[in-house]
């Protein structure tokens, strides 16, 4: 017998391959809209058709498909807010029908006590600053756009000028009015981070 059978003959190890099912798994049609929407809901961006299709396994025909049909429903159920195409990508937005009464809220919000969401988002702010909203929404699990208007509105939280190197998205920080509702004289007054949120850092490596 040959090298070249013995090559052949002899059994060839095999090395097993363990696919994370949750993240391989391309998204099926029943659960393509709800994973658009999941998605939708933590960008403070337009997040492109082809990065959707990317993340669930789908065909971007398939993807802009969904995105379409969830528009159109949600415009027809005259829900309070809306899937719009943007900038090349897709972002929710207040029903614009609503605008005076979102603009109530937030105008009559400055007299009231912030809410517990407001007062978590404004911690992530506090100690991860300069930080952007995506960041902020990736920390909280949800989309931030409404809560920071508020904070923004009440001149808790500033744009600091600057841009997220990666992103481009705009970076924003706490102000002085701010320390000045705590008082404090400077964030290094604050509290130590450990005992009432997550492990930001952790966090932070992984996005």
């Amino acid at each position: 017998m040959t090298s070249e059978q013995n090559a052949v003959d002899e059994p060839v190890d095999t090395v097993e391959v363990v696919v994370d099912d949750k993240v391989d798994t391309p998204v099926s049609d029943l659960d393509l809209a709800s994973a658009i929407e999941a998605i939708v809901m933590v960008v403070d961006e337009p997040v492109s058709t082809l990065l959707l299709a990317q993340v669930l396994q789908r065909p971007q025909d398939d993807v802009a498909a969904a995105c379409a049909e969830l528009a159109t429903e949600y415009r027809d159920q005259g829900r309070g807010f809306q899937l719009r195409e943007v900038a090349g990508g897709w972002r929710f937005y207040s029903n614009s029908e609503f605008d005076s009464v979102v603009q109530r809220f937030i105008l009559d919000g400055q007299q009231a006590r912030l809410t517990q969401a407001s007062l978590e988002t404004l911690a992530v702010v506090a100690y991860r600053q300069p930080v952007s909203r995506a960041r902020i929404s990736a920390v909280r699990g949800v989309n931030v756009d409404g809560v920071m208007r508020t904070l923004l509105a009440r001149g808790l939280v500033e744009e600091t000028g600057g841009f997220d190197g990666e992103t481009g998205a705009h970076l924003y920080c706490t102000t002085t009015y701010f320390l000045e509702r705590l008082g404090v004289t400077s964030l290094d007054d604050l509290p130590e981070l450990a005992p009432y949120l997550p492990d930001l850092e952790s966090l932070e490596a992984e996005l």
